[in-house]
C-alpha cells in the first residue's frame, strides 16, 4: 500500500477547495488547507460543497486547517500546493511562502515539491530563485500547470463546482527554454503527483509545460482585457440582438469571420476583426518563442486565431451563458488583478524577441491605470 502523502493547499478559493476536496476523496493524501481571508468562516462551519459531479457536502473540513503558512510550517511536506492568484504587485511567491523557506525550517525539513496552479506567465521565476539562493547545490522541483477547473465561491466558505471535465496540464519547471523531453527523474516526480488525484481529474504530462501554459494564457491575456476595460462580460459581443440589430454603413465583413455571431452591425465590422487580430498577434509571439516541431510544423497552429474566436463566440453567444472573466471579476470586487502575469508577461517577451504587439500594448497600459486604482483602494503603491 503507498504512503500517504503529506499536502500543504495554500488558498481556499475556488480552485483550492476543488482541489483539497478532491485529493482528500481519493484518500492518498492528508490535505493542511492555509485559508487565509476566509478563515474563520471555514473554521466555524466548514465548507458547502456542492458540485454537479460530486453532489452537495455541507461542513466538509480539510485534515487540518490553518489561518497562516507559519502555523502550518510546524512538519514537513511532500508536496505544496499554492492556488493563490499570482499578484506580484501585492505580494510575491517567496514572500508568500517565506517560512518554508527561511533556514529554520529548511535545516529541520527536506524542501517539498511545489506545484502552483496559477494562472499566467513565468509565475515560477521568484520561487526557483528563491529556492537556488537556499541550496545553490540543489536543482528546486517545481511542477508548473495549465488548469482547466470550473468553479466558483458563492460565499467565503461555499463552492460551486461544475464539472465540465477537470482537467489538469503540469510539467517540470526548468529556467531553461524549448526542452522537449522529461528525465526519468522529472517523469516519477510528475507521475507521483498526479496519482494524488486518482482518475477524478485528468492529468496531461507535458514534456514543455511553458507551451502548454502559453496556449491557454493566449485567452486570458485577450478576452480578459475585453471584458475588464469594457466592463461587460463577452455574451455582450457575441449574443445576437434579435429584432434589434440594425445595419451599418462599416467596412466589409471578412469572409474569414463570417460565420462568426455578432451582437451589433458594428461589433461586426470593427470589434471581431480587432479581436482576432489580437489573437494573431499573441498566436504569432507563441510561434517566435516556442520552435517548430522535427517536421518544421509551427509550435501553434495558424488557424488557431479562428478556432479560439470560434470556441469563445459557441460559448458566449447562447442564452444561458453566465461565465465572466476571471480578471473581470477581481476588478468588480475591487481585488487586485493579475495583470503582470497574464498580460504583462506577453508585452515583456514579444519586447525580448522583438515581437511588435501594439494591440496587447494598449490593453496593458490601460489595465495598469485600472490596477492602479484597486491597488490604490487596498492601501497599496
Amino acid at each position: 500500500m503507498s504512503e500517504t502523502k503529506d499536502v500543504l493547499l495554500v488558498g481556499f478559493g475556488a480552485i483550492g477547495a476543488v482541489v483539497g476536496f478532491v485529493l482528500q476523496r481519493i484518500g492518498k493524501a492528508r490535505v493542511t488547507v492555509v485559508a487565509r481571508s476566509n478563515y474563520e468562516a471555514l473554521k466555524v462551519d466548514g465548507l458547502t460543497f456542492r458540485s454537479t459531479r460530486y453532489e452537495e457536502h455541507v461542513g466538509w473540513r480539510p485534515h487540518r486547517l490553518c489561518s497562516s503558512i507559519k502555523d502550518a510550517a510546524d512538519q514537513p511536506y511532500h508536496y505544496v500546493i499554492v492556488t493563490a492568484k499570482a499578484v506580484p504587485e501585492v505580494q510575491r511567491t517567496p514572500e508568500l511562502l517565506a517560512p518554508l523557506l527561511a533556514p529554520s525550517y529548511a535545516e529541520k525539513y527536506p524542501q517539498p515539491v511545489y506545484c502552483l496552479l496559477q494562472n499566467g506567465l513565468n509565475v515560477e521565476v521568484d520561487l526557483y530563485n528563491a529556492l537556488k539562493a537556499l541550496s545553490p547545490s540543489e536543482e528546486p522541483k517545481i511542477i508548473s500547470s495549465a488548469v482547466y477547473i470550473a468553479s466558483r465561491l458563492s460565499a467565503p466558505n461555499a463552492a460551486e463546482h461544475s464539472d465540465v471535465g477537470d482537467r489538469l496540464g503540469i510539467g517540470m519547471y526548468r529556467p531553461i527554454h524549448n526542452v522537449l523531453t522529461n528525465s526519468p527523474e522529472e517523469e516519477a516526480t510528475l507521475t507521483q503527483f498526479a496519482s494524488l488525484f486518482g482518475s477524478n481529474v485528468k492529468i496531461d504530462i507535458a514534456a514543455d509545460i511553458q507551451r502548454v501554459k502559453f496556449i491557454k494564457n493566449i485567452w486570458n491575456s485577450v478576452f480578459g482585457p475585453i471584458a475588464t476595460l469594457s466592463r461587460y462580460t463577452l455574451n455582450t459581443i457575441f449574443r445576437p440582438a434579435g429584432d434589434t440589430r440594425l445595419e451599418h454603413g462599416g467596412v466589409a465583413q471578412s469572409s474569414l469571420l463570417s460565420n462568426i455571431p455578432y451582437s451589433y452591425p458594428p461589433i461586426r465590422d470593427y470589434t471581431l476583426p480587432f479581436v482576432y487580430e489580437t489573437l494573431s498577434e499573441v498566436i504569432h509571439l507563441g510561434n517566435v518563442r516556442f520552435p517548430p516541431d522535427a517536421d518544421g510544423k509551427p509550435a501553434l497552429d495558424p488557424n488557431l486565431a479562428k478556432q479560439t474566436l470560434e470556441f469563445t463566440a459557441g460559448i458566449f453567444s447562447l442564452p444561458t451563458s453566465s461565465e465572466r472573466p476571471s480578471i473581470l471579476v477581481d476588478c468588480e470586487t475591487g481585488r487586485p488583478m493579475e495583470v503582470e502575469v497574464i498580460v504583462g508577461e506577453v508585452v515583456r517577451m514579444g519586447r525580448a524577441l522583438n515581437v511588435p504587439m501594439p494591440r496587447m500594448e494598449t490593453f496593458y497600459s490601460l489595465l495598469l491605470v485600472v490596477q492602479m486604482q484597486l491597488l490604490h483602494a487596498k492601501g497599496r503603491n
